[in-house]
């Protein structure tokens, strides 16, 4: 799927909104029948627009409400280097999100902890263990301001004034 329409963008502006929203109602609200509306869907998923579904869950609710962002830089940048330090952050359950960045840090992550004590124990046992790690950067978030899960889709659309 190379383009999509204004009904794609429907389909996908609801979805974002409830993801277990049933066929014949996501059907109604988007002008289709239901099969045409599932055949959409579908062809959404297959072509990698639609990634899964999943549940938000708050880490505040699951016991752990600090949230850490954590600069990495790496004693270099070898494929192989770049590649050990990927496959040990995968390994370490607190790190929510990697990113590789440009830039003067190599990686951004976002740790989510219980308390500074146990943000310690993050750093001692898993961030700094990991291969390749020259120097780290911390700063502990204070309020979320907003999460989004995706950019809205009606921006695309030209629906959403940017």
């Amino acid at each position: 799927m190379t383009e999509l329409d204004a009904i794609d963008h429907s389909i996908l502006s609801e979805l974002q909104i409830d993801a277990r929203i049933p066929n014949v109602t996501l059907a109604n609200t988007v002008g289709l029948s239901p099969s045409a509306c599932s055949r959409r869907v579908d062809a959404l998923e297959k072509s990698g627009v639609v990634r899964g579904y999943h549940a938000r869950l708050s880490s505040r609710a699951l016991g752990h409400p600090i949230i850490v962002i954590v600069y990495i830089t790496l004693e270099g940048q070898s494929v192989s280097q770049l590649a050990a330090f990927e496959d040990a952050v995968k390994e370490c359950p607190n790190v929510l999100v990697c990113y590789l960045m440009s830039g003067t840090s190599d990686y951004l992550l976002r740790v989510a902890a219980r308390d500074v004590a146990d943000y310690e124990r993050i750093h001692k046992e898993w961030l700094s263990a990991m291969p390749g790690v020259a120097r780290m950067t911390t700063s502990f978030a204070l309020r979320e301001v907003i999460n989004r899960p995706s950019v809205d889709v009606r921006i695309n659309a030209g629906v959403v004034r940017t």
